[in-house]
């Protein structure tokens, strides 16, 4: 009796996971099926499953697109990304380090100021920013893309809390050895905190590559779009495109899947190391 309700129940939860797993691939498949549709199909009454032609060539015709440099936003939008989440982990990372490591006695007042950013709604910063950015010249560039949103208070808590509980055995052998508190973050630090690297790196990653109010406003000529933005001129009140949005949309999914599955084994481990919730 017992190992029946056991295997009734495993079979239970094998079904409820699988439904769940299909109700989470309802998006991506809705956007495959836009995507290889016309307009015409997207918008009619009459739904199927797959529209009866594929219109692989919608895909050429996004790149082609003269209005919407399509490829140049998703070129602009990985090097945005990349260079914030090395600049961020690099700074948080550092910092977080210092703030657990580094004897000062006024460490902790540091740490609660870097958290009381934290409250800062990003509405109240956002023009003085801008206004900074404007004044140097960095309006359409990557600079005034990527610079001003390098430190992050989140990863710096993060990286904090796990070099807490750092062995403090792997730190104490380096400074037998001479090595210093930079050279042991180096070559001691670092290599060992691999998980939490990947889990922070990850999320500034997403973070940075979906970011849309600051590209749209920094990037005005379209030599700075980002992904976001170029996907936002799919609709305006002059033209609505939904196939091309449905495919821009699709594409633009696939770098953050292929940054998931090469990280997703650091990944797991970084949160459950670090209490990411």
């Amino acid at each position: 009796m017992d190992d029946a309700l056991v295997r009734a129940g495993r079979a239970l939860r094998l079904v409820l996971l699988i439904a769940l797993a299909l109700l989470f691939l309802i998006p991506f498949y809705l956007l495959v099926r836009g995507g290889l549709s016309s307009d015409r199909d997207i918008t009619s009454p009459d739904w199927t499953f797959f529209p009866a032609e594929l219109r692989w060539g919608n895909v050429r015709e996004l790149f082609d697109d003269p209005a919407v440099p399509f490829a140049r936003s998703l070129l602009n939008s990985a090097l945005i990304a990349v260079a914030t989440t090395l600049g961020t982990l690099l700074l948080a990372s550092l910092a977080g380090y210092g703030l657990a490591r580094i004897p000062y006695r006024h460490a902790n007042k540091v740490f609660y100021g870097v958290l009381g950013t934290l409250l800062v709604p990003p509405a109240v910063t956002f023009v003085p920013s801008f206004v900074l950015v404007s004044s140097l010249g960095w309006i359409s560039t990557l600079r005034g893309l990527i610079v001003p949103t390098l430190f992050s208070a989140f990863a710096c808590f993060v990286f904090r809390q796990y070099f807490l509980g750092f062995p403090r055995e792997l730190e104490d052998a380096a400074q037998v050895d001479g090595l210093g508190y930079w050279r042991t973050y180096w070559l001691v630090v670092v290599p060992n905190a691999r998980p939490v690297f990947a889990a922070v790196g990850t999320i500034v990653f997403l973070g940075a590559w979906n970011s849309f109010l600051w590209p749209l406003v920094i990037g005005q000529d379209q030599s700075a779009w980002t992904v976001q933005v170029a996907l936002s001129s799919f609709t305006t009140a002059q033209v609505v495109r939904l196939h091309e949005l449905f495919v821009a949309a699709a594409v633009s999914i696939v770098p953050l899947l292929l940054v998931f599955l090469v990280f997703q084994r650091w990944i797991v481990a970084g949160v459950e190391r670090s209490g990411i919730d």
